[in-house]
């Protein structure tokens, strides 16, 4: 009997502490992320609240009360914690959105990229001649400014020196575009752009 009587004691109690609890609530709102991801719940109303859990999107919540973008929510044994109320819609949605593929999409592109990179790299090369070595000069389009020395003959290709006005420089072969040369001073190889020239 005298267990009868603290079980349902017990049971009161809890009960009790319960009930004002969810009595509070003002209202029952859903979590709706645009990403579909979870929503942080925290110990206080603050960015930077120790982080009690996440609820998974399109839960359900019990929203206390709503100021300066928090919502105090009845959140388990704690009693209440807290989510950025931007974050809740009074309606469950209807389904998780579908994360966006942007990086299949971006390495989609940045492969075609780099396959026409390549395509005009080759084509490029095809043209080439190669011919008694003979001097130009580099011919910046400013006369303050350097040209360029690549170590193939693209403007996506890596940049392996700079030339100033003037500089003295012997074509090794000829390209449509671009011509081989060699840095007589340091005996460097590169490719730069022939309209960047000038006969010596």
């Amino acid at each position: 009997m005298l267990k009868r009587l603290m079980s349902l004691t017990l049971m009161v109690v809890i009960a009790t502490v319960m009930i004002p609890v969810h009595a509070g609530a003002i209202s029952t709102m859903y979590v709706y992320t645009e990403n579909g991801g979870g929503l942080r719940v925290r110990a206080t109303p603050s960015a930077n609240g120790e982080v009690l859990s996440k609820l998974p999107y399109g839960s359900e919540v019990g929203v206390e009360s709503i100021s300066g973008g928090w919502a105090q929510i009845v959140f388990g044994s704690v009693g209440s914690a807290y989510v950025m109320s931007r974050y809740l819609v009074n309606y469950k949605p209807a389904a998780k959105p579908v994360a966006p593929t942007k990086k299949t999409g971006n390495s989609g592109n940045k492969t075609t990229a780099a396959a026409s990179g390549i395509s005009a790299l080759n084509a490029e090369f095809k043209t080439g001649v190669k011919v008694n070595p003979y001097m130009v000069i580099a011919r910046p389009a400013r006369a303050s400014g350097w040209v360029n020395l690549r170590w193939a003959p693209s403007m996506d290709a890596e940049l392996i020196a700079t030339c100033p006005q003037g500089k003295q420089l012997t074509v090794l072969a000829e390209l449509k575009n671009w011509y081989q040369v060699q840095d007589p001073v340091t005996g460097m190889i590169g490719f730069i752009s022939r309209k960047y020239t000038s006969a010596y």
